[in-house]
This record gives structure tokens, C-alpha cells and sequence, in this order.
């Protein structure tokens, strides 16, 4: 499995193997799994506060009875073996810190973690699938959203150095641990940073760049610009061996968005948009001739229960037309996210499932309250967001808080903490009184011959494969 003719570096605008073959890197990404996020399996807003309200309400033994299912079940060869088979070639890995390491514990590093990421690496491997690791969460929040497991609206990792400095330790011994393996596409070091100066992260990215380099010389790097990688402006030249990643979502593609083409926010959006848009974002690339790799991108759907086919459609028009746009161009690319509970997953949990049925009012709250800020839309809190943002705007006309602005600011702080944290609680005690069985059973509904396959998006993806 560890043939070293698999392995990849680059060669100016290209990813390659030892031969010399191209490898377009084209595939999902993980998210939900060592990354769990709140629109992906339904709780509301962070795993860290999920976590512990499952353990308070479960108790422990009930509590791992249902993430150890969970992580076993989630990805398994059913799961690559279905993406070959698709043509894809690649997973990208998001995962946790905390897997790794506890906080009370820093620099101490978990077993368990690494033994998770052997498992995904060697299935992904056994059908020909590449994977790049992914640190989608550090310690301290590298952004301010929750995908950073961040409970706040604040970053603290780029004025913290302790918690740079354990980012750089976790990556020297990720590197150690996979630097022989050549299924291991390379190390997407931090996900979406968010930098608020912009001053940081380019010595933080030089210092991890020469720390990795001095344990494995070999593997590509992929580092996402600042503010959610897609600003390049404050890189020089790049770093050798490495590829810098873009994101890509598309204006047309947010659950609020109009139809497509058509108008979305006030901005009419067509196929020479998205064009215009990606070209902006990957400027850098293409001015200094590295390759391009979109490492996130794609648009959320209607639920598959219940949806909305037109919604759907016009959602499908704007994937394709992304794929067409980067298959012009060379782009490699990552779609998220694979799996979830029915917004943007290839496969999703089926909606007659244990645990969809069991989590259905808290889903239907997080709808009407909104407080899922990716996916959801404000149409049932304007009442209150309206007051604010209006006040906000007229006393504070120059307030431009990172990483994009006033009115996701509030949103961020209104929706996803003052909303969601309260609901915290109502979503553990849906589960009060299960035993470890039942547990077991609940995490089974993400067992991939227990989940159903959005058809339309596989087909779509197929035709770009």
C-alpha cells in the first residue's frame, strides 16, 4: 500500500507523482467527523459545548458508547469505496485538536487521535484515494466561527503564542507519523485563518513551513489564505513545496440566496460571476504559477425531506457551472462536505432515521430561530436583527469588525451564541434515558448503508470526474 510511486510533489502549476503522471486532486471533504460541526449533525452551536452536554445528560460510559460508534461508522470502505467509484481521488481530513490534546494537558499528545487518522488514511489508501489533513479546529481559534470550535466571536491564537507554539508541535509529530506515506497528499496546516491584522500570519506560516520541513522534507503543504482563504494579498513569494488553497463559495450558493442565474443579495449572479470571482481568488496562483487548488466550495440545498426542487435546481446549476469553470483552469478541488444530515452531503443520515427522528425538535427550533449561521436564514429573528444592525450601522458607520464585516458580527453574536448556546441543553435531553445499546443504534443512522445518496449532486460530480 506504501508504493512510492503514489506520492506527490509539485512541478510549477501541477501536483504530480514520482513519474511524473498529473494528479488533479478532485474529492470531499470529511467534515463531521473529528470535526464535528453544528448544520452537519444537527446540534447547536459547538462540539466542545455539544460534547459536554451529551456527558452531563448521558453520563460517561453511555456518552463513548455513542461517539465511539459514531467515529467507527462515519467513514468506512463502503464510504471510499463509493467515492472511487464515483471517480473521485482524494478526502480531505478535517479534525480537532482536541483529539490530540486536552487543555489541561498541553502538549501531551493522544494516541487515540493518530490511530483515527491511520484508519481514514489506510481506507482511503486501499481504494486509491489520497488524503490531505486537515487542522480545522486549534487550540486558542485560528477564526472566529464555530468551524474553529470557537464559542466566541473572538480569535486568540494569533496573540497567543502558546498556542502557536502547540499547533507547531502537533504538526512536527503529524509530520513524523506520516512522512513515509505516500497516499498522505500533504498537511493543510490551519483551515479558513482568520487574522485580524494580517500581520501574523505569514511569520506563523514561515515557522510552521521550516518546522515541518525539518521532520519531512517531502510532503506539499497546503496553506488557505487569510480571511477563510481567500485573501492572498500579504504573501510574498511562496513557501517551496507548497500549494495555497482557496475557498470558493459561491454568492448564488448561501441558503438565503436567489436563484440562479438571477439575483442573490442584491447582485445578479450568472456563470461570468463565478468566473470573475474564482479568477480574484486565485490571483495568487496564477500570478506566481502554482498550482490551484480549491480546498472548500459548494452550494447547500433545500432539505431532502420536504424540499424545495426549484431551489435545488437552480443550487445543481451552480455547481456545475463551478466544476466547468475549474476544469477550464486546471483546479483541483474539494467539495464540501460529504456526509451530513441532508444540507450540503453527497450522502446524508436517512430522514426516518434513529437519530433524525430523535433530534427533530431541535431541528425545527434551530429552523425558526435561525441560529445555524451557516444554512440557516434570519427570516424568524428579523425582529430582533433588524434593531441592531440598523442601530449598529447609524452609530457606528466605520466599524469594519474582521473577518467580514457589521452584519455578519451580529449575526454571529446573536444567532450562533445568544441563540444557540440556551439550546444547548434542549438538545442533550432529547437523549436522556438511552442506554449504551441505544447509543449505538443513534450513531448507526450514519452507517453509509443506513444513509441515502442526494442523487442529483453524485450525478453532477460524476460528469467532472
Amino acid at each position: 500500500m506504501h508504493d512510492e510511486s503514489a506520492r506527490l510533489h509539485i512541478d510549477g502549476d501541477r501536483l504530480v507523482t514520482a513519474s511524473g503522471e498529473t494528479v488533479r486532486l478532485r474529492g470531499v471533504g470529511l467534515g463531521g467527523w473529528m470535526n464535528m460541526e453544528n448544520f452537519i449533525t444537527g446540534y447547536p452551536s459547538t462540539e466542545e459545548l455539544q460534547r459536554a452536554a451529551l456527558r452531563r445528560v448521558l453520563g460517561q460510559d453511555v456518552y463513548d458508547a455513542f461517539f465511539e460508534r459514531f467515529l467507527e461508522v462515519f467513514f468506512t470502505d463502503d464510504d471510499a469505496r463509493f467515492l472511487a467509484d464515483l471517480g473521485m481521488n482524494s478526502v480531505r481530513v478535517p479534525f480537532n485538536y482536541r483529539h490530540f490534546e486536552d487543555d489541561d494537558r498541553p502538549m501531551r499528545l493522544k494516541e487515540e487521535g493518530f490511530l483515527l487518522l491511520d484508519r481514514v488514511i489506510e481506507t482511503c489508501a486501499r481504494h486509491g484515494l489520497y488524503t490531505v489533513l486537515d487542522l480545522h479546529a486549534a487550540p486558542g481559534y485560528h477564526n472566529q466561527r464555530w468551524h474553529s470550535d470557537n464559542p466566541t466571536h473572538r480569535s486568540l491564537f494569533w496573540t497567543h503564542r502558546h498556542f502557536q507554539d502547540r499547533v507547531v508541535h502537533l504538526w512536527e509529530a503529524l509530520a513524523d507519523r506520516y512522512k513515509d506515506n505516500p497516499w498522505v497528499a500533504g498537511y493543510n496546516p490551519l483551515n479558513e485563518p482568520a487574522d485580524p491584522s494580517g500581520e501574523r500570519i505569514g511569520p506563523f506560516y514561515e515557522r510552521l513551513h521550516a518546522a515541518i520541513r525539518a521532520v519531512d522534507p517531502s510532503h506539499v503543504l497546503f496553506l488557505d489564505g487569510n480571511r477563510h482563504a481567500t485573501d492572498f494579498e500579504l504573501f510574498a513569494d511562496p513557501l517551496p513545496g507548497t500549494v495555497y488553497t482557496v475557498h470558493d463559495y459561491a454568492l448564488a450558493g448561501f441558503a438565503d440566496s436567489g436563484d440562479y442565474p438571477g439575483l442573490s443579495r442584491g447582485r445578479h449572479v450568472d456563470r461570468d460571476y463565478l468566473e470573475a470571482r474564482f479568477l480574484e481568488r486565485a490571483e495568487y496562483m496564477r500570478r506566481t504559477g502554482t498550482p490551484i487548488w480549491v480546498g472548500e466550495f459548494g452550494p447547500v440545498y433545500s432539505t431532502p425531506y420536504g424540499g424545495d426542487p426549484a431551489l435545488d435546481g437552480a443550487r445543481y446549476r451552480v455547481l456545475a457551472d463551478q466544476l466547468g469553470i475549474y476544469d477550464a483552469y486546471g483546479a483541483g478541488w474539494s467539495l464540501w462536505t460529504y456526509k451530513d444530515i441532508g444540507l450540503q452531503g453527497v450522502v446524508h443520515a436517512a430522514a426516518d432515521s434513529p437519530y433524525l427522528r430523535r433530534i427533530a425538535p431541535v431541528l425545527e427550533k434551530k429552523a425558526r430561530l435561525g441560529v445555524d449561521v451557516w444554512g440557516g436564514v434570519d427570516t424568524g429573528v428579523r425582529h430582533l436583527l433588524e434593531p441592531i444592525e440598523r442601530t449598529v450601522a447609524e452609530e457606528f458607520p466605520g466599524f469594519d469588525p474582521p473577518p467580514f464585516g457589521q452584519r455578519q458580527w451580529i449575526h454571529v453574536l446573536v444567532r450562533h451564541i445568544l441563540l444557540a448556546e440556551p439550546m444547548v441543553d434542549e438538545f442533550a435531553a432529547l437523549f436522556a434515558g438511552i442506554d449504551a445499546e441505544q447509543a449505538r443504534e443513534l450513531a448507526d443512522s450514519f452507517r453509509f448503508d443506513r444513509c441515502a445518496v442526494r442523487a442529483p449532486l453524485a450525478e453532477t460530480l460524476r460528469k467532472h470526474l
